[in-house]
């Protein structure tokens, strides 16, 4: 992993857009244009949407299958290369090129060379391979030494372990890869999940598509929720927090490319979403000073995280940051279709918010191939 650092200017971006989207029409006669909003929302949405797809998951993806446990994986190669040897030397065996006893003589001498390696690892296995392909071998080895089987029982005996070696680690990575393939998915739809229940429970999100809905069916702006202005406050701040855990998990585990492009995405969607709370905030509280009190709560959740999820995740290995991206792509995906699909369903409305949804996607994406063709994105940990 490479060496990771705060992202202060983007922590410091983050406050001041939040900020100043989320103060505007409450220091200022801004109005709510509905029609820009939804198109910037749109836009916004779009772009949230292709970074998790684009950018997020996959990046957690390469940290989760490629930060294996190294000692386990090189021991697991090890016992398939001194397989594949004494493969080899049976083969010799059959095509008459030796004998049994020649045989079992280079298999030790084969052996001996992996037990070097073996302590050049470490000690720190020897317990876990008490029963590995090389204590099976030597154990033959020892028993024809001894007396007790012949050369040709032996070889037998040798190409059996090898045989029944084979079948299992066939099965044990067809296993590793079933789990492992649950435990990122299970990661994506955690996060996709939990926004899901915080919105059933009435922790809002999308409070500008409340105010769209109930300005076209009653003609004036102002709404009141079954919810208590605070509790949707809140909610909304809790999304912010996950927003600064995706950047987070993204400074401590990628590239300064990969936490940029991150970085962006959420910016470009917090400022629509800042001075829609803004709005939703001034309607529903009678003092001014309770409405700049829930822009700052919401502006400063994602620099909090940010902090929060760069150093605590510092200590953790890979797969942990990993973990933590894809639970933070999972809430990217929810809030992306949350913010997009009712205008989607809406008869006279879903054409453009279609269109304005695909321009955001191919804002990022064109973003991609030019960070990509200036060598930014670098792959690998």
């Amino acid at each position: 992993m490479t060496e990771a650092s705060l992202p202060v200017e983007l922590i410091a971006l983050t406050l001041i857009l939040a900020l100043v989207g989320g103060l505007a029409p409450i220091f200022s006669n801004i109005k709510e244009n509905h029609d820009t909003m939804r198109r910037i929302t749109g836009i916004a949405s779009g772009i949230l949407l292709a970074s998790a797809l684009l950018v997020v998951i996959p990046e957690g993806f390469e940290l989760a299958t490629g930060g294996h446990d190294e000692h386990g994986h090189d021991e697991h190669v090890d016992e398939d290369a001194l397989a594949g040897s004494v493969a080899l030397v049976i083969l010799e065996l059959e095509h008459g090129d030796i004998n049994s006893s020649e045989a079992i003589e280079e298999i030790e001498e084969l052996l001996g060379g992996h037990d070097e390696h073996d302590e050049e690892s470490g000690d720190e296995h020897d317990e876990e391979s008490s029963d590995s392909l090389s204590e099976g071998i030597e154990h033959v080895i020892e028993e024809v030494e001894s007396g007790e089987i012949n050369a040709t029982t032996g070889i037998e005996e040798i190409e059996e372990l090898i045989t029944s070696h084979a079948h299992e680690g066939e099965h044990g990575d067809e296993e590793e890869s079933t789990l492992e393939s649950l435990i990122i998915g299970g990661a994506v739809l955690a996060g996709f999940v939990l926004m899901l229940v915080m919105e059933g429970s009435g922790v809002g999100h999308a409070v500008h598509e409340e105010h769209h809905e109930h300005e076209e069916e009653h003609g004036h702006e102002h709404v009141h929720h079954r919810a208590a202005p605070w509790i949707i406050v809140l909610g909304l701040s809790l999304h912010s927090a996950a927003d600064g855990l995706a950047i987070g998990s993204a400074a401590a585990g990628s590239t300064e490319a990969v936490t940029a492009l991150v970085a962006l995405a959420v910016l470009i969607h917090k400022v629509p979403a800042a001075f829609s709370l803004g709005v939703f905030s001034l309607h529903e509280r009678e003092d001014r000073n309770d409405s700049i009190r829930d822009v700052v709560l919401f502006s400063i959740a994602t620099p909090v995280m940010i902090v929060i999820s760069f150093f605590a995740l510092q200590d953790f290995d890979e797969q942990m940051i990993a973990l933590a991206m894809l639970f933070s792509g999972g809430t990217f995906l929810y809030v992306a279709t949350v913010d997009t699909l009712p205008d989607i369903h809406n008869a006279v409305s879903g054409r453009e918010a279609m269109v304005n949804v695909i321009i955001g996607v191919l804002v990022l994406v064109l973003i991609l191939f030019g960070a990509d063709a200036a060598g930014l994105i670098e792959h690998g940990h």
